[in-house]
């Protein structure tokens, strides 16, 4: 996991400045492709066991929001209520209004990965069974997914002119995502296996802890991993980004 402690004087005071301020840190490992298998074996993963979902993206063909640091998402979960988000990255936590930051949705997280670190805000909402279906179908307005708070959170941090039922819905990504206690290791971990469209993948493995563990549960996690033969120094991949740049090609072939 990431190499919290290795990063310079100034980085480890940026960071330790955002976890004070956030509610919890995520840390994160994605695992190069030709090591899937092997990671859910040496882990004793069971697929079967995981969580269903649909992930959808909205956001303009050529990504304005993502380069605006907006994501706004929603998702339909296999028995579970449906939800959706948006989110800022990056951002300080001390500069949130204090209403929006005791908001009933709001989530503010540092997530860390062997390659650096950023702190979000997410404010979540659920939605209707149906309703995530009927949007990605065209039979329900984008902005309906959103609740009044969500929609003047957006409307605070996206690019002027750029409204919600303007937005193309990108997506769906399909996902299984998996929570279990491996052999040995204290604590839970998150695997997310996203599965793309073009047949590509991604699988990240996560584990969530309060800010003053930051420290030590990245050194323990790493630890654990090596000794189970876990890639750690390949390549990081976003899941979310590879998402909205899969859609984006596909909505300007289309144009094309």
């Amino acid at each position: 996991m990431a190499r919290l402690t290795e990063r310079s004087d100034e980085e480890l005071g940026a960071l330790i400045a955002l976890a004070q301020g956030a509610d919890s840190i995520e840390l994160k490992l994605t695992l190069p492709e030709a090591e899937h298998r092997s990671t859910v074996a040496a882990l004793e993963m069971d697929p079967l066991e995981s969580q269903i979902r649909q992930v959808y993206f909205f956001d303009t063909p050529d990504l304005a929001l993502n380069r605006h640091g907006v994501v706004a998402r929603a998702r339909r979960v296999r028995d579970r209520a449906d939800d959706s988000v948006v989110k800022l990255r990056p951002i300080v936590p001390d500069e949130l209004p204090n209403k929006l930051r005791e908001a009933s949705g709001m989530v503010v997280e540092v997530d860390a990965t062997p390659e650096g670190y950023v702190c979000s805000a997410s404010l979540r909402g659920k939605v209707g069974p149906t309703d995530v279906r009927a949007c990605a179908a065209g039979e329900r307005s984008i902005r309906k997914l959103f609740s009044k708070e969500q929609r003047a959170f957006f409307a605070a941090h996206a690019p002027a002119g750029v409204e919600l039922d303007e937005l193309s819905v990108l997506g769906p990504i399909f996902v299984l995502k998996l929570k279990f206690s491996p052999h040995g290791y204290g604590r839970k971990l998150v695997a997310e296996m996203w599965l793309y469209p073009d047949g590509s993948r991604i699988l990240e493995l996560s584990t969530k802890c309060a800010p003053s563990e930051m420290f030590q549960v990245a050194a323990e996690l790493r630890a654990y991993l090596a000794k189970r033969g876990v890639n750690l120094s390949g390549e990081q991949q976003t899941k979310t980004k590879t998402a909205l740049e899969f859609f984006s090609r596909e909505l300007g072939t289309a144009v094309a």
